[in-house]
């Protein structure tokens, strides 16, 4: 489920990220409150997928997502444009999402991957410390 809501996350930056686009600067309300609004639930869904999948793949899996998405957009729908260089840096982006969403799987699979929850916190640190003391 984490990785659904990686991916829902991505593609809502997608949208947020031509809402920016389209409020001009945030000078127009309506496309201003709606890029706000899809730029808040698609942290929400970025920090649940963070709950199972490491913060180094997440991030990265999200921004490419949100990067290759909003290239495409602007292919298509602003115009912008393209050429084979373009293409293939996307498509490089395209084969990173993929492996790490590849290595991710097996590492789960092999039991080698730590969940975030595992690494103390800086308060838990210091408690322990100031115990020990």
């Amino acid at each position: 489920m984490a990785w659904l809501y990686l991916l829902i996350a991505g593609f809502l930056e997608v949208a947020w990220a031509y809402g920016l686009q389209e409020s001009e600067g945030f000078t127009r309300w309506l496309p201003s409150l709606i890029t706000i609004a899809l730029l808040a639930v698609s942290f929400v869904f970025f920090a649940k997928a963070m709950k199972r999948v490491e913060i180094g793949t997440a991030y990265a899996v999200f921004t490419g997502i949100g990067t290759v998405g909003t290239v495409i957009v602007g292919i298509v729908v602003l115009d912008e444009p393209v050429n084979i260089l373009k293409l293939l840096f996307i498509a490089m982006l395209v084969g990173g999402i993929v492996g790490l969403k590849v290595i991710s799987g097996r590492d789960e699979a092999e039991g080698s991957s730590q969940s975030p929850q595992a690494v103390p916190s800086a308060q838990t640190v210091q408690s322990t410390k100031s115990s020990v003391d």
